[in-house]
C-alpha cells in the first residue's frame, strides 16, 4: 500500500464536517506513519456526564469520532467523572451546580448508551478519569496547575467574560482546562475531538504534552449544528432533537428546520461529501421541490440512530398526518367520565403540561374537536352527543388523543 496516498485519501474523509483542523500537516503525517507501521491513532474525545440528555448536536463529534474507527485507529473515550464535578465552563454565565459521583456515573450510563448507537462499543476503549486523578498527589496537581498561567487561562473567552463582567469565576473552574489536558496526557493522545467551543480546552491538551515531551495531539474541531431556529441546537433553547426521542416525533422536527439547514445537517450528521451536498443543491436549484429532499434527508437521520425500518414507518406516519392530513394510524385513549371543558381535556390527557398551556392553545386556534377548530376554553365534548369510538382532539398536526366516555364504553359492554 502506498502510505502517503493512503492518508490523503484518509484525510480528505476526516476533514469533512470539520470547522479546523490544527495543524493539518501534523495529522497528515501521523496518519502517513500510521499506516506505515500498522499503529492505529489514539482519538480522544471526552464525555460530560453532567446530564444524560443527548441530542443530535453532541452525535456530531461522535459521528466523527466513528469515522475514524472505520479507518483503523482507535477512538479512546474520556468519561469525566471528575471533572463533572467542576461543570465545563464554557459559553455558561454561571458556576455549575456540584454533582455526587452516584449522579455522574447514572448520567454517563445514559449518555454512553446513546452514543453508542454511533460509536462502536467493541472498538473503543473507554476510560474513567478517576483512574487517574484518584491517587494523584496534591504536589502533581500544583505542578499541573503551574504549567499554566493565570493569564493563560483568562483567555478563555468565557472566563474572561465573566471576569470582566464581574461575575464569579471559582478558581476550581479553571482547573477544568488543566484537568481535560492532564487527560490527553495520560492517554497518549494524538488527535483530540471537539466542538468548536472545546478549542481552547483542547489546545491546552497540545501546551501540557509539549510541556512533559511527548508527542503533540492534533486538534479536530467540530462546527455547533444549528437548532430548530436556526441557533446552536441546546436543550436549554428547546430546538434540539433529543437521540431518545420517538422516531415518529424525531421525525416531525427534522421535517421542521428550515430548508437552509438541510446542508449543515447533511455535512455534519450524515458525513456527506461536498460533491453529495452539492449535487443536493443542484437538485434545488432545477427546481425539484425542497421537501422532497428534506424527506430523504428525515429519513436517514432517524436510521442512522434507530434503524431503516423504524425510519421507514416514521415517514410514512408523517406523509399520513401532514401530507395527506390524515390522523396518526396509532392515537393514544383519554377516558373521562362524563362531559369535560376543553382545557381540562387537554391537560388531564397530557396533551398540554398545564391548564394555562391549554388556554392559550385554545386562545392561538391551535385545538381541533375532529375537524371543529376550537376557540372558547368553556367548549365540552357532549359525551352523549358524541359517537361509541369517541372524538379525536388535537393539537396542531403533531400531538393528539382519542376522547371516549365511560357511558358509552358502558353501553358497548354486552349483557
Amino acid at each position: 500500500m502506498d502510505a502517503k496516498k493512503e492518508a490523503g485519501r484518509q484525510l480528505v474523509l476526516l476533514e469533512r464536517g470539520a470547522e479546523e483542523l490544527i495543524p493539518r500537516g501534523e495529522l497528515l503525517a501521523k496518519l502517513e506513519r500510521s499506516i506505515e507501521t500498522g499503529v492505529p491513532l489514539r482519538v480522544k474525545l471526552g464525555i460530560d456526564p453532567t446530564s444524560n440528555a443527548v441530542h443530535l448536536g453532541h452525535m456530531v463529534p461522535y459521528g466523527k469520532l466513528r469515522q475514524f474507527q472505520d479507518l483503523g485507529h482507535q477512538a479512546v473515550l474520556i468519561i469525566g467523572d471528575y471533572t463533572a464535578s467542576i461543570g465545563d465552563p464554557t459559553g455558561r454565565n454561571a458556576e455549575r451546580p456540584a454533582l455526587t459521583m452516584e449522579q455522574v456515573r447514572e448520567n454517563a450510563a445514559g449518555y454512553t448508551e446513546q452514543i453508542f448507537r454511533i460509536v462502536d462499543r467493541e472498538k473503543a476503549e473507554v476510560r474513567w478519569q478517576s483512574e487517574w486523578y484518584e491517587s494523584l498527589p496534591l504536589s502533581e496537581t500544583l505542578r499541573l496547575a503551574g504549567a499554566f498561567s493565570l493569564a493563560q487561562l483568562l483567555a478563555h473567552e468565557t472566563f474572561r467574560a465573566r471576569y470582566e463582567q464581574g461575575v464569579r469565576v471559582g478558581v476550581h473552574e479553571l482547573f477544568y482546562p488543566v484537568l481535560q489536558a492532564w487527560d490527553s496526557v495520560v492517554v497518549g493522545a494524538d488527535v483530540e475531538l471537539g466542538g468548536m467551543d472545546q478549542k481552547f480546552n483542547i489546545l491546552a491538551g497540545r501546551d501540557l504534552q509539549r510541556d512533559r515531551g511527548m508527542e503533540i495531539q492534533c486538534a479536530m474541531l467540530m462546527p455547533l449544528l444549528p437548532g430548530l431556529d436556526g441557533r446552536k441546537m441546546s436543550k436549554s433553547f428547546g430546538n434540539d432533537i433529543p437521540i431518545l426521542l420517538d422516531p415518529a416525533e424525531q421525525f416531525a422536527r427534522l421535517m421542521s428546520i428550515s430548508d437552509e439547514c438541510m446542508e449543515p445537517y447533511r455535512r455534519l450528521v450524515l458525513l456527506d461529501s461536498p460533491e453529495d451536498c452539492r449535487a443536493a443543491a443542484a437538485r434545488v436549484a432545477s427546481g425539484e421541490n425542497p421537501m422532497r429532499l428534506k424527506l430523504e434527508l428525515a429519513e436517514r437521520i432517524v436510521g442512522r440512530f434507530g434503524g431503516a425500518a423504524r425510519a421507514q414507518r416514521s415517514r410514512e406516519e408523517w406523509e399520513r398526518r401532514f401530507s395527506r392530513k390524515e390522523a396518526p394510524s396509532e392515537i393514544p385513549v383519554f377516558t373521562c367520565a362524563g362531559s369535560l371543558d376543553m382545557c381540562a381535556i387537554l391537560k388531564q390527557s397530557g396533551l398540554t403540561a398545564s391548564a394555562s398551556e391549554a388556554r392559550r392553545l385554545v386562545g392561538e386556534g391551535a385545538v381541533y374537536a375532529g375537524e371543529e377548530r376550537i376557540t372558547d376554553t368553556g367548549y365540552r365534548i357532549d359525551a352523549a352527543a358524541a359517537e361509541s369510538e369517541g372524538v379525536v382532539v388535537r393539537i396542531g398536526r403533531r400531538r393528539f388523543v382519542r376522547v371516549v366516555f365511560a357511558s358509552a364504553i358502558e353501553a358497548e359492554r354486552p349483557e
